[in-house]
């Protein structure tokens, strides 16, 4: 299950081209798809770029789908995507889109008129950390440190992230501030359209700390690049074992952010079934296990009516959360 924590200070949430088959590419014969579009509603470098492309990579190599294309899509906080894959449902059949959080989100506050509902749910997939971030050259250390030029400065202690205000990163970095005592209500944040701009943002010195997916932060932490100064896991996470978690330095909160895949509205249901079966097949490879690893991810596999029981539990509990904090 995916968990977000937050209450006053903390509360807890569940929160997660024709297409045909080719030869066997195990023993025990599983099908192999010729082919996925990976339909991406963000940016090169952020959360969502990198789970489709991982997703690709994985099962290209194991041999469960022949070949992969990517295809991003900005724009609208992820509504240009959701719409052109509604609005061209006919010719949209060997597509995925990759979402996540935010498509709750951003149906609540109508950043864009659709939600979930309008979409084919394929599955959940993984779940990833959040994490707040600062530059290399930050005299910003760990959380205490954040918060204490937070209390010396709060207009020039500006946090960014890859999604709009009171989006997911928005959502992050208000629970951590609230954990830490703070109103959130006062924290300065400042939104970018999706994580690599983020990013970008926070190493040219734009903004003093970044809220992002931990998988979004490990390679420019391992190269110097960036402090990882707090994750939102329960443990150090293996892929990050120097970073601290929330918990660890007195901040009681925890989250981890879903992403899976949807297809066009009207998808056939065999084809539907087709996309479950490689996704669940993949789990099984060390071509996943290798993505996974290295990106920091957890395991989450909501397939078909699970997956949308799922995304109802997070949408009303996401919902409440952010009536509380003043979003809707």
């Amino acid at each position: 299950m995916t968990i977000i924590k937050l209450g006053r200070r903390a509360l807890i949430a569940a929160a997660f081209a024709t297409m045909s088959f080719g030869s066997s590419a195990f023993a025990d014969g599983p099908k192999v798809l010729d082919s996925i579009h990976f339909l991406i509603p963000g940016g090169a470098g952020g959360g969502w770029d990198g789970t489709a492309r991982g997703t690709g990579e994985a099962l290209t190599k194991a041999g469960l789908v022949g070949t992969a294309s990517y295809e991003n899509m900005s724009g609208g906080g992820g509504g240009k995507a959701i719409g052109f894959l509604i609005e061209n449902a006919d010719s949209n059949h060997g597509t995925l889109m990759v979402n996540s959080t935010p498509i709750v989100i951003r149906s609540l506050t109508g950043v864009f008129p659709q939600s979930f509902r309008d979409l084919t749910l394929v599955a959940g997939t993984i779940g990833d950390y959040a994490a707040i971030v600062v530059g290399k050259d930050s005299p910003v250390n760990n959380m205490s440190e954040l918060i204490a030029a937070y209390d010396a400065d709060k207009a020039g202690t500006a946090i960014g992230g890859g999604s709009v205000p009171g989006g997911m990163d928005h959502l992050v970095a208000a629970m951590v501030m609230e954990a830490a005592g703070k109103d959130a209500l006062e924290v300065k944040y400042i939104p970018y359209d999706a994580g690599g701009k983020a990013m970008a943002a926070l190493l040219s010195g734009e903004i003093a700390a970044l809220s992002t997916g931990l998988s979004e932060a490990i390679e420019l932490a391992k190269a110097g690049e960036v402090k990882i100064v707090g994750v939102t896991a329960d443990e150090r996470v293996a892929a990050a074992p120097d970073a601290m978690t929330m918990k660890e330095q007195g901040i009681d909160t925890t989250f981890v952010n879903w992403r899976g895949f949807f297809g066009a509205p009207g998808l056939p249901a065999e084809k539907t079934a087709m996309y479950q079966d490689a996704i669940a097949k993949m789990y099984a490879t060390p071509e996943w296990e290798a993505v996974r690893a290295r990106n920091g991810w957890v395991n989450i596999h909501n397939p078909g009516d699970e997956f949308k029981t799922f995304l109802e539990g997070q949408e009303k509990v996401i919902g409440d959360l952010m009536k509380k904090l003043g979003f809707l």
